[in-house]
């Protein structure tokens, strides 16, 4: 069997269990290669807070607030989605603290929408450079110039980068693309819709996205 399956990773770059998410489904498509089973893989908008303010939250403050933990259960939970997101996604530091902070991912996802224009290992190099500024990093993920530097560390061309953050390019396909999300029944990420059809929620390990994969590509 040859098979090469749509999939539509959506996803937030400020959401740990797309981390995890991401890793698992790589992993997955790495070991359906000797099947003949492929991928096309589109990374699409969600946005986990589009309310939020260009300052941001302490993501400690942020999860008492949107779910009442506290503290120690915070902490416990950083631990235990660290442990997860490096098993999935060998290589990758994710380095969450008490002074963490949650963002407004608007113009990530502009970003990425100019990416995709560009080719879709572009799309998925950037991807991969959000989340380590990010998670990584620590970085202030509204600043136009850190943005800038992570489409550099794809590859990506950053004088373009610094020309699409500059205006509102690619603002009303961001909130098209959201909205037809949302409109299908997307309200958590990662949500990975393969051939528009199927779908496969959060971040589960190789193991159950290449179980799920493979009986896809064979019809469901």
């Amino acid at each position: 069997m040859t098979r090469t399956l749509h999939i539509d990773f959506v996803s937030d770059i400020v959401c740990p269990w797309c981390v995890v998410g991401l890793g698992g489904l790589e992993t997955a498509l790495e070991a359906l290669k000797a099947e003949g089973i492929t991928a096309e893989v589109h990374f699409r908008p969600f946005e986990l807070n589009p309310q939020m303010p260009p300052e941001g939250e302490n993501v400690g403050e942020h999860i008492a607030r949107k779910y009442g933990s506290t503290p120690e259960q915070s902490a416990a939970n950083r631990a235990m989605i660290t442990e997860r997101a490096e098993d999935a996604w060998p290589g990758f530091r994710m380095q969450m603290g008490p002074d963490s902070r949650i963002w407004n991912t608007f113009d990530a996802h502009r970003l990425l929408h100019w990416a995709a224009t560009v080719g879709p290992a572009e799309q998925r190099a950037l991807k991969a450079a959000l989340f380590t500024a990010h998670f990584t990093e620590g970085r202030t993920m509204t600043d136009a110039g850190v943005l800038a530097d992570a489409a550099a560390a794809a590859g990506l061309d950053r004088a373009k980068a610094v020309e699409v953050l500059s205006g509102d390019l690619h603002a009303a396909e961001v909130r098209a693309a959201e909205a037809l999300w949302v409109s299908r029944g997307i309200n958590s990420v990662p949500a990975v819709v393969v051939e528009g059809k199927w779908l496969i929620s959060g971040g589960q390990p190789a193991s159950v996205f290449e179980e799920a994969l493979r009986k896809m590509a064979a019809g469901g």
